[in-house]
C-alpha cells in the first residue's frame, strides 16, 4: 500500500509517501523558520497562509521523486491534531480534497502518534515494547508503548515542555528563534560547570517532568550577570535539562522492567541529549533508539508512516473533515486489524 502523507500541525509543510512493502519513496518538508524568526516565534495566520502556498507544489515534488502518480496512491494521511487550527484546515482539506476527487481512502493522524512511530522508519528499528520519551516544543512526555494505539502515559511536564525552555532561554540570551539549535552551537564553546542551575523535581520519585524553574533561573542569572557569559550560561543550561530527560528516562526503564527506550520529537536531535542517553544506555546495559535526524522534526514521513499503520479504519474521501487543535494521545485506540 502507498500511502500519501500531509503535515501542517504547525509552522514545517511536510510531504512523503511511504510504500507499506519497500519503505518510505520520498518526502521534502518547508521549513518556516525564517519567516518566523523575525517575530521571535510561530506567527498562526502567517503559517497558515504559507502552508496554502506549499502544500500542492511539494505534493508534486515527491510524486515525482518517488515514481509515482496520483493513480499509484493507495491513500491518504494528514496530521489531524493537535497543532494550530487554520494550519491543520489546511492539510486536512487539501488530504480530504484529493481523497474525494480520486476516491480514496483517507485517515487523520494524531501527531504525536507520528512522533511516537519515527524511530521504526530507522534501522535497525525497536521492536514493541517500549518507553518513549517525547520530547518537542510544546511536549515532553514519557510513554510505556505496548503496540500501535496501546500508549500509557507514566509522565509528562507539568509546565513548560523541554522545548519551550530551550526557546526562552535562548530568547534571555537574545539568541532569537528557534531556540534549540541556537543553545546548543552557543553551548559547545561554553563551560557547562561555571554556573550551577537546578535540576527541577529530579528526585521527586515520579516520571514528571517540570522546566519552568530552570527558566526562572536563568532568568535570575541573566540580571545578574549580563550575557557576557551566554556560551557558559547555555551550556549550564542544556546540561541541567539533559540531565533531568536521561533520568527520568532511565527511572521509566528500571520502573517498568523494559529494556528499550525510544527518543522522538525536535529536541531528540540534539547531540548532547544523544550522548547522554548514548552513555546511559551502554551503563546500564539498555537499548536507544532515535529517528534518523531529519525526521525529528514535524515530517510528512511520520505521518505517511502512521497513516499506513491506521489505514484499515479510514474511509473513502467525501469531502467532509474535521481537525482537533486539542487531542490527548491517550485517547487513541488500537487500529483495526
Amino acid at each position: 500500500m502507498r500511502v500519501l502523507g500531509i503535515e501542517s500541525s504547525c509552522d514545517e509543510t511536510g510531504i512523503a509517501v511511504y510504500d507499506s512493502e519497500r519503505g518510505l519513496l520520498a518526502h521534502a518538508l518547508h521549513s518556516q523558520i525564517a519567516m518566523h524568526a523575525e517575530y521571535g516565534g510561530v506567527v498562526p495566520e502567517l503559517a497558515s497562509r504559507d502552508h496554502i502556498r506549499r502544500a500542492l507544489p511539494l505534493t508534486r515534488r515527491v510524486l515525482e521523486q518517488s515514481g509515482c502518480t496520483l493513480q499509484d496512491i493507495d491513500g491518504i494521511a494528514y496530521t489531524q491534531g493537535p497543532g494550530l487550527a487554520g494550519a491543520l484546515l489546511v492539510g486536512a482539506s487539501v488530504a480530504n480534497g484529493l481523497g474525494m476527487a480520486l476516491r480514496l481512502p483517507v485517515v487523520g493522524v494524531h501527531h504525536l502518534e507520528g512522533h511516537l512511530l519515527s524511530p521504526l522508519l530507522a534501522d535497525p528499528k525497536p521492536g514493541f515494547p517500549f518507553i518513549a520519551l517525547l520530547v518537542s516544543g510544546g511536549h515532553t512526555q514519557l510513554m510505556r508503548v505496548d503496540g500501535v494505539g496501546r500508549y500509557q502515559l507514566l509522565g509528562e511536564t507539568l509546565d513548560d515542555a523541554a522545548g519551550e525552555a530551550f526557546d526562552k532561554t535562548a530568547q534571555l540570551l537574545g539568541l532569537g528563534y528557534p531556540g534549540g539549535p541556537a543553545i546548543s552551537k552557543l553551548a559547545e564553546a561554553g563551560d557547562a560547570y561555571r554556573y550551577k542551575l537546578p535540576r527541577p523535581i529530579l528526585n521527586s520519585g515520579d516520571l514528571d517532568f517540570s522546566f519552568a524553574g530552570l527558566k526562572t533561573a536563568v532568568l535570575t542569572l541573566v540580571k545578574r550577570e549580563g550575557v557576557a557569559h551566554a556560551a557558559d550560561i547555555a551550556a549550564a543550561f542544556q546540561l541541567a535539562a539533559v540531565e533531568v530527560l536521561a533520568a527520568k528516562s532511565a527511572a521509566a526503564l528500571r520502573q517498568s522492567g523494559l529494556m528499550r527506550l525510544v527518543v522522538a520529537g525536535g529536541v531528540g536531535a540534539n547531540r548532547q541529549l544523544r550522548d547522554r542517553l548514548n552513555a546511559e544506555a551502554k551503563r546500564h546495559r539498555f537499548e536507544v533508539f532515535y529517528p534518523p535526524l531529519e525526521l525529528c522534526t514535524d515530517n510528512g514521513a511520520m505521518i505517511a508512516y502512521a497513516g499506513a499503520l491506521r489505514m484499515a479504519d479510514a474511509q473513502p474521501g467525501d469531502g467532509r473533515f474535521s481537525i482537533r487543535p486539542r487531542w490527548e494521545l491517550a485517547e487513541l485506540g488500537a487500529p483495526t486489524d
